[in-house]
């Protein structure tokens, strides 16, 4: 029985327990949110003092710039090419033969006309001379002929013929006298035979001697005096060829310049064409870079350009464009002749960079670049002065931070082309921007 009534007596202070929370809760509730209600409008009266009394207020003052919306875009292109001298050539002899001489090295400055390398004429000298030789031999042999036999010559022919007849008669006689004989039948047909066959030798000898002594007598034909003056020039020309041949073993600056390889040495034996030095001419040099077709239409011959090469800048003339397509990489060629003067500054293999202007069409608008900042996943974005605040301090307006996601289209040094929720006549803030926040409030300083 007493068990009983030890339980009756928890329960019983158990709902008491309970009602008492439940009375308290409902009894601090409305009094909680009575303090809080009066502690918020405390802050909103201390906030709206707070406005009101400005110089307690922290403004971060900007610079906002206007914008106005383009339609189109003047883009600046750069492309590249090399410095080359005007004329670059690899050296060589026209003929083969041993190198004797080499006057230059790598590096040296050469003269147009200079004797650079020099073969081996020895053999062709004595040549020379043999061929000499001949034509004065020829020449003698024209002389006599346009002079005429000698007298003497002359008359040593007709000695001859004179001697031959009387040696004509004589064996005429005795052949006379043998035909006699044989008839007799004192002689043998044999002997006479050999009396017969003396005077037909005799007469042909006489006959030879009459005919040399006839052409004497006339001097010599039109006919072989042309043809000996043909052999004569014959040889000139044999001798002039020999002479071009020694020519060529004497090596000569074709332009002035600069040595820039010396491949072989004295004592090689060279063959035709073969490489001997490099020579690069440095008074000239060209830019030679690639240009789209598309923009190679636009230059004319006779433009002028300003080239950057190595961060400093150079007036360069077009004297060219190489009517085929690079097959590499697709462009043209353009040629331009740097100023003069340059070439004491310049060398062949730098690099040389061509600005070209570019209009495209397009709408956006013009920010400097300072007025960028990196919104969320790559996203490009800018402040501008919003909804202007109720609010004045020292003469200035204050204005509350938007923020508006743009695109870039074009980059251009210190500005950028973009387009995106801006409007025109909006007023970007260009500057401090690292500072701010959206939502912010500024002051404007234009």
């Amino acid at each position: 029985m007493s068990q009983g009534k030890l339980r009756q007596n928890r329960l019983l202070w158990s709902i008491i327990i309970i009602c008492s929370f439940i009375f308290c809760f409902f009894l601090i509730t409305p009094i909680r949110r009575f303090f809080l209600s009066d502690l918020a409008a405390q802050s909103q009266n201390n906030e709206k003092s707070a406005r009101e009394s400005s110089p307690s207020i922290s403004l971060i003052p900007v610079v906002a710039k206007t914008i106005t919306p383009v339609n189109y875009a003047r883009v600046f292109r750069n492309y590249t090419g090399t410095i080359v001298p005007q004329r670059n050539s690899e050296l060589g002899f026209e003929i083969p033969g041993k190198l004797t001489v080499i006057n230059v090295d790598q590096g040296n400055r050469v003269t147009k006309g200079m004797p650079l390398a020099l073969l081996d004429t020895r053999s062709l000298k004595i040549t020379q001379q043999e061929l000499l030789a001949q034509r004065k031999q020829m020449v003698s042999q024209l002389q006599e002929m346009e002079n005429g036999s000698r007298v003497e010559t002359i008359a040593t022919a007709q000695a001859q013929v004179r001697q031959l007849k009387t040696e004509l008669k004589l064996a005429q006689e005795k052949s006379d006298r043998r035909k006699n004989l044989h008839a007799q039948g004192a002689i043998a047909q044999e002997q006479l035979d050999e009396a017969s066959n003396e005077v037909a030798t005799i007469q042909a000898r006489l006959d030879q001697y009459r005919s040399q002594l006839d052409e004497l007598l006339a001097g010599t034909r039109f006919e072989q005096i042309e043809g000996q003056k043909a052999l004569i020039e014959l040889q000139d020309l044999k001798i002039a060829n020999l002479e071009l041949e020694i020519q060529k073993a004497v090596l000569k600056a074709p332009f002035t310049g600069i040595i820039s390889a010396r491949l072989v040495d004295e004592g090689t034996i060279v063959q035709t064409g073969q490489t001997i030095l490099k020579l690069v001419e440095d008074s000239q040099l060209e830019a030679h870079i690639g240009v789209p077709a598309q923009n190679a239409a636009q230059i004319d011959l006779g433009d002028i350009f300003p080239l950057k090469i190595d961060n400093r800048t150079y007036q360069a003339q077009v004297s060219s464009i190489l009517p085929e397509l690079d097959p590499s990489t697709r462009t043209l060629t353009i040629i331009l002749k740097i100023q003069p003067g340059a070439e004491i500054e310049l060398f062949s293999g730098q690099i040389a960079t061509l600005q070209l202007t570019e209009k495209i069409q397009t709408t956006g608008y013009w920010l400097p670049i300072t007025a960028l900042v990196e919104g969320e996943r790559g996203l490009w974005t800018c402040y501008v002065l919003g909804k202007q605040e109720d609010i004045r301090t020292e003469q200035q307006s204050v204005f509350k931070v938007e923020q508006k996601a743009v695109e870039i289209l074009q980059i251009q040094s210190d500005r950028i082309l973009v387009r995106g929720t801006l409007q025109p006549q909006d007023q970007v803030i260009t500057d401090g921007i690292h500072r701010l926040v959206p939502g912010q409030l500024v002051t404007f300083e234009n």
